[in-house]
């Protein structure tokens, strides 16, 4: 691997930098909405599969009400 002084190094990060496409304001804000929704979705999903678990259990057991 041939190596690079440090000047030529920052000239080539500073150029595959300005070619990332950073996304808007707006697009952050939504896609941080849409995060927040299906974290709240999974955790919704994955109460009501261990209540139902659970009472399967208890009721197998014979310690279900």
């Amino acid at each position: 691997m041939a190596k690079t002084n440090p000047i030529q190094f920052l000239q080539q990060v500073r150029s595959e930098v300005s070619k990332v496409t950073w996304p808007t304001r707006r697009e952050t804000m939504i896609t941080t909405v849409m995060v927040f929704i299906m974290v709240a979705l999974t955790a919704v999903f994955f109460l009501v599969v261990d209540q139902l678990l659970s009472m399967g259990i208890g009721f197998v057991l014979g310690i279900g009400r």
